[in-house]
């Protein structure tokens, strides 16, 4: 049997071929990319967070936001976007549609993996004196586990 090369394949070639899914997707991140540099160069007060270049179909840009006080505030600058895309694209994209989409700022937060909640036993200092004068008068048995109660204020405090 023969031994196989341990040397790796270089995959570049996927990405420089003209045909094939690998390239047509590499071609439009790179026309996204292109095209979210633009809008940043029109709007460079927009924090990057609250959009993002979502599409574009045949003369048509399509752009994500946040919430609708950035779609808004995109509104105001919909005419100067569409004169810089106009300008850089040879009038390929003339006109900017905006939609709100709340979800995409959602954060999500990890869970736990413990599912045990932590014990955490705390107790003040006068509720500490209180119990060790129950204590005084209670039992013997009684009397110990109410002391070593109390003495949990003493571990509090440290």
């Amino acid at each position: 049997m023969a031994q196989k090369s341990k040397k790796p394949i270089d995959m570049s070639i996927l990405f420089s071929e003209t045909s094939g899914t690998l390239a047509q997707i590499a071609k439009k991140t790179n026309s996204l990319k292109i095209l979210a540099d633009i809008v940043r160069q029109s709007c460079p007060d927009l924090p990057a967070e609250v959009w993002q270049i979502a599409n574009f179909t045949q003369n048509t840009l399509v752009i994500e936001v946040n919430s609708a006080i950035w779609a808004q505030r995109l509104q105001f600058e919909r005419v100067k976007i569409c004169q810089q895309l106009s300008l850089a694209t040879d009038h390929l994209f003339t006109q900017v549609t905006i939609k709100v989409s709340p979800y995409r700022s959602k954060k999500c937060y990890p869970t736990p993996v413990s599912d045990e909640k932590i014990k955490t036993q705390y107790i003040s200092s006068a509720t500490a004196l209180q119990l060790s004068e129950v204590a005084a008068s209670a039992p013997k048995s009684l009397k110990q586990k109410l002391l070593k109660l109390a003495s949990l204020a003493d571990k509090n405090r440290s």
